[in-house]
């Protein structure tokens, strides 16, 4: 068959690309920016779209021609500078659905979530229910699965967060410590959709492993499959989630896609709960999840990073606006370096542009779609000015406050963001 996966780079989408392409099938994948992914994964035909402005009928028709199934995996947290949950998540799919029904009548298999709850309300939740009665009252052929927790090789948002927690050193800091919690295997997901496209199965399903863990219970469960010995854990009072939640929605206005957000902070607030129903399609353990998929070395490093990332861009940010705007404080002192090379008005023209160089790469970096281009600039910049001090003032080396020295540290911390820069 013919089938288009929407989300195929994400971490639900590619393994159910993966799979069935190994069924034998014909898969289009469908994502912003597939450039990585068609290296990845070459078997698939990659096509570069943004959900966000596919919003009408006539946006899906061309992408549609031949299509016998649609798997749509794409999906985001909460509103910010890279995600708009309306257009994304229900205007695209209404318009989906509408060139659907007048093309070839494709089915149409969404990984939704469980709509009822606390968080019922917001955004996140309330776009997926949109989009999820309206492929219900469409007439087209469809199934929808509500997977609880998702977890696998690959580690993601919230899976991501959870080896984050289980590395935390010598304590496991934890608030909601005793939610509920179901979850299952990412291949779960992968086999419920490749039985749709062979068996037919349609409808609304629950997809979760029979047990039920606390958050505790999950996180020291992770830690372990880490290799990493038993940590106490320490159960933080709700209002101290409150600041943490704050900048983490900060940074989603800024474009970082933190799984510390308050709508998944309010998801968490009662657990992650099915209402499973006999659907005959199987869940695996988060045990078996994890010990299906040994860790290496390669997961202990991603889950210590994970949470000191935000730190070292947040590091960076204020060291190079510092870099900026103190000497603006004492402007003709700082100028006066120059002054042995070049004339007053020149040496405070060009005190003044570094200083504004500074100050906008300080900026910068804060922002996500910006934030590769700053951390190259940091670099370029802070080799520029270690070549010209060394060549001009090769003295401030010796400087005991160590204007030069600094400056090495910086470049370390730069390198070592772009190098944990990627989300996927």
């Amino acid at each position: 068959m013919n089938i288009l996966i929407l989300g195929a780079t994400g971490f639900i989408g590619s393994v159910v690309a993966a799979r069935l392409v190994a069924d034998g099938h014909t898969v289009i994948g469908l994502g912003r920016n597939p450039a990585r992914a068609r290296l990845k994964q070459p078997a698939l035909d990659w096509r570069r779209a943004d959900l966000s402005r596919m919003t009408k009928p006539a946006d899906w028709d061309d992408i549609l021609k031949d299509q016998h199934v649609v798997v749509n995996c794409a999906g985001a947290l909460q509103d910010g500078l890279s995600d708009d949950l309306s257009a994304t998540q229900a205007e695209a799919m209404l318009a989906l659905y509408s060139a659907a029904k007048r093309s070839s009548r494709p089915l149409i298999v969404q990984i939704s979530a469980r709509t009822a709850g606390a968080a019922d309300a917001l955004p996140f939740l309330a776009t997926k229910r949109q989009a999820d009665e309206a492929l219900a009252a469409s007439g087209l052929p469809y199934l929808i699965l509500r997977p609880a927790l998702v977890l696998g090789r690959n580690a993601h948002g919230g899976s991501a967060l959870l080896r984050a927690l289980a590395a935390f050193p010598c304590v496991l800091p934890l608030v909601h410590a005793e939610s509920p919690v179901e979850t299952l295997s990412v291949d779960d997901v992968a086999e419920a959709v490749s039985r749709a496209v062979s068996d037919g199965i349609s409808g609304d399903i629950d997809l979760a492993a029979d047990e039920v863990l606390t958050l505790a219970d999950l996180v020291r469960l992770h830690r372990q499959w880490l290799g990493l010995p038993p940590a106490r854990m320490f159960a933080l009072p709700r209002w101290l989630a409150g600041p943490v939640t704050w900048l983490a929605d900060l940074s989603g206005l800024l474009g970082w896609r933190s799984p510390l957000r308050s709508t998944a902070m309010t998801v968490m607030s009662e657990g992650v709960r099915s209402s499973k129903t006999g659907s005959g399609l199987a869940a695996t353990s988060a045990a078996a999840a994890l010990s299906a998929n040994p860790s290496g070395v390669q997961d202990l490093w991603f889950a210590r990073l994970y949470l000191l990332k935000p730190l070292v861009i947040s590091g960076l940010s204020v060291f190079w606006l510092l870099s900026g705007l103190i000497p603006l404080l004492t402007l003709e002192k700082t100028s006066a370096h120059f002054l042995p090379f070049m004339p007053e008005a020149a040496a405070m023209a060009l005190t003044l542009a570094t200083c504004l160089i500074d100050t906008a790469l300080g900026a910068a970096v804060l922002l996500r779609p910006l934030a590769k281009r700053a951390l190259v600039g940091m670099l370029a910049v802070s080799f520029a000015y270690l070549a010209g001090a060394s060549l001009l003032e090769p003295a401030l080396w010796l400087d005991p406050l160590g204007p030069l020295v600094k400056v090495l540290p910086s470049i370390l911390m730069a390198f070592t963001a772009l190098a944990t820069l990627d989300e996927r």
